[in-house]
């Protein structure tokens, strides 16, 4: 173990916190499409909200696994790095829930009755597999 790798207590406890992640998928002859994107992490799975007729929605279905970075952009600097299998479901997800843990209460009622899920919108859980963790903080 390094001395920059969080415990996986302090990597689950990261990613549970608010964070935007970056969700990269393989392309076919090009780079991986990255994205930012907002995620819960529930269960031991990275849930996803998106619309399933989007490039990412579509490529997620294709490729059968992501990764997910989430990264605190002040110091100490820290990040958390999850790659594994994804599905990608027709299936209830609290819109609220997601939009509140991000703008937080007002905000986030506000924004998830702006924004209804609709019938092409799918939920994606990510089950992470692999891991890569990072804390500058404790050699700081």
């Amino acid at each position: 173990m390094a001395d920059t790798d969080m415990t996986v207590e302090e990597r689950e406890a990261f990613l549970a916190d608010t964070h935007v992640g970056v969700l990269s998928i393989a392309r076919e002859g090009k780079g991986p499409l990255a994205l930012p994107i907002w995620y819960l992490y529930r269960d031991g799975d990275v849930i996803l909200s998106m619309n399933g007729t989007s490039l990412k929605a579509d490529l997620l279905r294709k490729r059968g696994r992501a990764t997910l970075t989430a990264q605190q952009e002040s110091v100490p600097y820290q990040y958390v790095m999850v790659e594994g299998p994804v599905t990608v479901n027709h299936e209830d997800l609290d819109v609220a829930e997601l939009a509140i843990h991000y703008l937080g209460p007002e905000m986030g009622a506000w924004y998830a009755g702006k924004n209804p899920p609709n019938a092409e919108s799918v939920v994606v859980r990510l089950r992470p597999e692999q891991w890569l963790t990072v804390d500058y903080g404790k050699v700081m």
